[in-house]
């Protein structure tokens, strides 16, 4: 006999209320990061840019910015689907169907005023005081790199302007920001060609910098000029040298780290090797070295600052998260200069509203480092928002404002940091870089059990100013000379020179060229004036160099 069962089943209604913007603006919209790109916001944005439209549309020009900012949220889609994913869950709503070609026309419309003028707005430092690991002492850490992966479709409008990448075939953008390493969030951004140069770029963001900043910085930076901007806006300063760099030793300090200087400023430098062991118990060693401004050796050890100096690379992650996380390895959209420019400053503002909802749900719950918060749970959340409208608008009293991604960040916190190593891996075969690689460094990323640093004091031999280094074969004449008279004064600190007997010491220079170069020295710091017409190295004391600190 046939035996049959009747499972019971259950069937559950659930009913949504969407709130959102009034008649032709409801497909305005960013889910719940609405709340951090608020209409009122953008509305106030399109007015000062002079971009509202003229007569009332059917795409008006507040659901145009929010379309780009959902353009760059979805970049795996076109325009239709896009726009589809902005209006499904206005089921009911009388929402205008746009063509491809208006949605494009809305762009041209709109121009890169209003998303440029909008990131400005949103872009700069998120982290409190108080937030973990976002603080070397009383100094924010910041750093500079540049990034020139990001490609664009190969027209002839961009490659007239940005030229064509050899190894890969596509033009190619150069970005250059200024990032808060604790956060990873943006505090500027500016790009172009490549052709320009990273520390051409980074100049423009100079006006950025403030005196409680710690400016961290790779070997690219290495420069006489760039540094003495930087000092200028004093700001620190943390950077990597290139090794063919040779640099007076004028005191020897207690942690083995030696002043010297650079240029016209004063800095510390700091040569370490660094001995990595690995869970596997594979070594390896590496060399580190550094230059600072951070001249007191108390305050600021050199093994302090050697482990400081890794923050910098959370600035490469910083760039993954634009380059791989958002955009998955993919090309801009736009085949005109006009069209990269707005999609490159509407994907940093999407980049910059994700981080600060980050930072604002690992300060909800004190003592979180946004480390532990995932970029990818904070991207795919804001995605299923997106097409669900949800949180467009806040509750009155504030207590949601970036309610359920902030909750999913928190419930899935990342374990703390731990120390691993791996080779930096260049996967294309025409890549530049395919051949540059350490081979004493494991090809997969390994857990570090232990990092021993060891600075290395220099030589007796390096006391003294080189006469000619590689730095000065391509330095100016007048640069050229000070190296040399430093030189002289430094091989007897104690004696008092009159410009007179430097002028007859090396014959080439006129007495009335001494006397002038001598006192800018002394007011640079360089060197001491003791008297009238007497002068002296910079650090002549009649205290043993083994004593200064």
């Amino acid at each position: 006999m046939p035996f049959h069962s009747v499972l019971p089943s259950a069937v559950t209604a659930i009913t949504r209320t969407v709130t959102v913007a009034a008649g032709r603006f409801a497909p305005g919209h960013l889910g719940a990061l609405t709340a951090v790109v608020p209409f009122e916001l953008v509305d106030a944005v399109l007015q000062e840019t002079r971009t509202v439209q003229r007569r009332l549309r059917d795409l008006p020009s507040r659901v145009g910015v929010y379309f780009l900012l959902a353009m760059c949220l979805f970049p795996e889609v076109g325009y239709r689907l896009v726009w589809d994913k902005l209006t499904a869950p206005l089921v009911g709503m009388p929402v205008v169907s746009p063509t491809a070609k208006a949605l494009r026309d809305l762009r041209r419309r709109l121009g890169v005023a209003p998303v440029r003028a909008l990131f400005e707005i949103l872009v700069g430092p998120l982290a409190q005081p108080t937030t973990p690991g976002v603080r070397f002492g009383p100094y924010r850490t910041v750093s500079f790199d540049g990034c020139s992966s990001q490609r664009v479709p190969d027209s002839a409008r961009n490659r007239a302007w940005l030229g064509r990448t050899s190894h890969h075939g596509y033009p190619t953008v150069e970005l250059m920001t200024l990032v808060e390493t604790g956060t990873r969030a943006l505090i500027g951004a500016v790009f172009g060609p490549t052709a320009e140069g990273e520390t051409g770029y980074a100049s423009r963001l100079l006006h950025l910098l403030r005196p409680d900043m710690l400016v961290l910085w790779d070997k690219g930076f290495d420069g006489n000029d760039f540094l003495a901007a930087v000092a200028a806006t004093r700001a620190q300063v943390l950077g990597r040298l290139r090794s063919n760099r040779r640099t007076p030793v004028l005191a020897r300090l207690a942690d083995g780290s030696y002043l010297s200087v650079i240029g016209t400023v004063r800095v510390r430098i700091v040569d370490a090797q660094i001995t990595v062991t690995c869970a596997d118990g594979t070594t390896f060693t590496g060399a580190y070295r550094l230059v600072t401004t951070l001249t007191d050796a108390r305050r600021y050890p050199a093994t302090a600052l050697v482990a400081l100096y890794h923050q910098r690379w959370e600035h490469e992650s910083a760039y993954y998260a634009l380059r791989h996380t958002i955009m998955a390895g993919r090309n801009l959209r736009s085949g005109d200069p006009v069209g990269v420019e707005q999609e490159m400053w509407a994907l940093l503002t999407l980049y910059q509203v994700l981080r600060t909802v980050m930072v604002d749900a690992a300060e909800s719950r004190p003592g979180t480092d946004p480390d532990r918060c995932c970029f990818t749970i904070a991207l795919q959340t804001a995605r299923d928002q997106v097409i669900q409208a949800a949180d467009v608008v806040s509750s009155s009293d504030g207590t949601e404002l970036v309610g359920l991604i902030g909750h999913r960040l928190l419930n899935r916190l990342l374990p703390p940091r731990r120390q691993r190593v791996s080779t930096r891996k260049v996967k294309s075969p025409m890549s530049r870089y395919s051949e540059r690689r350490d081979d004493s460094r494991p090809d997969t990323s390994r857990a570090v059990t232990s990092l021993d640093v060891t600075v290395l004091v220099p030589g007796a031999e390096e006391r003294t100013l080189p006469t000619a280094s590689r730095d000065d074969r391509h330095a100016a004449p007048a640069e050229r000379r000070r190296h040399r008279i430093l030189s002289l004064l430094h091989e007897d600190p104690t004696r008092l020179w009159r410009p007179r007997e430097i002028a007859a010491h090396f014959g080439d220079i006129t007495l009335d060229t001494m006397y002038r170069q001598l006192n800018r020295w002394a007011a640079d710091g360089l060197i001491h004036k003791i008297g009238p017409g007497l002068y002296t190295a910079t650090m002549w004391s009649p205290t043993p160099l083994h004593d200064l600190r």
